[in-house]
């Protein structure tokens, strides 16, 4: 429920900053969307584990999308009144802040509730279908808007999905209630074992650990460069189809092809989901993610040899597809690396690794991208970005298929 929202969410935010007809989009202001929406990711999240270790989970939960759901309202008020300033900003900041302890505390409390044996399973369901239904609340936000955009104004058309969002983290909460108490946890072992300054021990020992296990570090930076990349993308695509594929006058109609291109995107996460179990049980998991990203550095060219919508979406269902291999294979690897005590200290590192990777591929793609997204050189940079990570830091000596 509150990821379907997320994607409601988020649509509505990008229809009102850069699917406005009276806003011209830009690369930088499309690239600075971005490090809004994941930088609270990265300033939070080291602290989030500690927070969780000392609360009642399930009390975090409900909190936490009550909050959002308040939050929400004054979002709703400033789109309707057409404000841009550092008050929509802030408040935004606020909404993905709170966010990243609703993720949190699902994904802490997922071991309590699955036998361990089901566990990568069941992560990468989590993973797979998480971002398959933001892309799914997208979908419903941007047919949303195009069923009221005759009706009302632009940015009234916006705050209605805003309050249709609020309502969605407000169900979302009170679903929350079906769990217990501490059903999610924290066990007592967990809230003896904390302090409030353990978000900044717990980076240290991540990175610790992982200096240890240097495959895990690997993994985790090359699914990052993956994220990063996949990021350059989506902004090339939001700015061919807002101002090239379709009239910048009309932004309805580029809303509508950029949502199409993430739709297939989606599909290609939810498939690329699928086959990595059965590649992983073929050549194991080191080849696996070697192999996918590889495979990944072919994708881009499609765009760059031919900016037409076709190739946009061919570019946006592969890309995710092999990605998606990357990304549940090393979720996979790392957990099986990583003792229980560690697990949240390295997740907490790979967290903000990740994060600051997407916001990183986003900022540099604007340096490249003109207002129209017309350049071979974003799709270049990030397939030979795969390519190198591929053959250098996953190569054979450092990263073998058997540890």
């Amino acid at each position: 429920m509150g990821q379907v929202t997320d994607g409601i969410f988020q649509s509505a935010l990008a229809s009102f900053i850069l699917f406005s007809p009276e806003r011209q989009a830009n690369a930088l202001s499309a690239a600075l969307g971005f490090a809004v929406v994941l930088l609270p990711y990265s300033i939070v999240g080291p602290f989030v584990g500690t927070v969780l270790d000392r609360i009642s989970r399930q009390r975090a939960l409900f909190i936490s999308n009550m909050i959002r759901s308040v939050n929400l309202l004054l979002v709703a008020l400033l789109i309707f009144s057409g404000s841009t300033g550092v008050e929509l900003t802030i408040v935004v900041l606020i909404a993905f802040g709170v966010n990243r302890l609703i993720l949190a505390a699902l994904s802490a409390g997922l071991p309590l509730l699955i036998d361990t044996k089901s566990l990568i399973t069941a992560n990468a369901i989590a993973v797979t279908g998480g971002s398959l239904l933001v892309v799914i609340g997208g979908g419903i936000g941007v047919g949303v808007r195009a069923l009221v955009d005759s009706l009302a104004l632009a940015n009234h058309a916006d705050a209605l999905l805003i309050l249709i969002a609020s309502v969605g983290y407000f169900l979302a909460a009170l679903l929350s209630g079906r769990l217990k108490k501490y059903e999610i946890g924290p066990q007592q072992h967990e809230k003896e074992a904390t302090s409030f300054m353990q978000g900044l021990h717990d980076m240290r020992d991540g990175f610790r650990f992982l200096s240890i296990h240097s495959d895990a570090a690997r993994g985790i930076l090359a699914t990052a460069i993956h994220r990063g990349g996949l990021t350059a993308l989506t902004l090339t695509a939001l700015l061919l189809e807002r101002n090239t594929f379709n009239d910048p006058n009309l932004p309805e109609k580029g809303l509508r092809g950029f949502g199409i291109a993430l739709s297939l995107a989606g599909v290609g996460l939810f498939l690329g989901a699928f086959l990595a179990p059965y590649g992983v049980s073929k050549v194991g998991r080191h080849r696996w993610i070697r192999f996918s990203l590889l495979a990944s550095s072919a994708c881009p060219l499609i765009l760059a040899a031919s900016q037409t919508q076709i190739a946009l979406i061919l570019t946006a269902f592969l890309t995710s597809f092999f990605g998606q291999n990357v990304k549940v294979t090393n979720d996979a690897l790392v957990q099986s690396k990583i003792d229980d005590y560690f697990r949240g200290r390295v997740f907490a590192v790979y967290d903000v690794l990740v994060n600051g990777a997407i916001v990183t591929g986003g900022l540099l793609a604007a340096l490249l991208l003109p207002t129209s997204g017309i350049s071979m050189w974003v799709p270049l940079c990030v397939s030979a970005a795969y390519f190198l990570t591929a053959l250098r830091l996953l190569r054979r000596s450092v990263f073998p298929p058997l540890q």
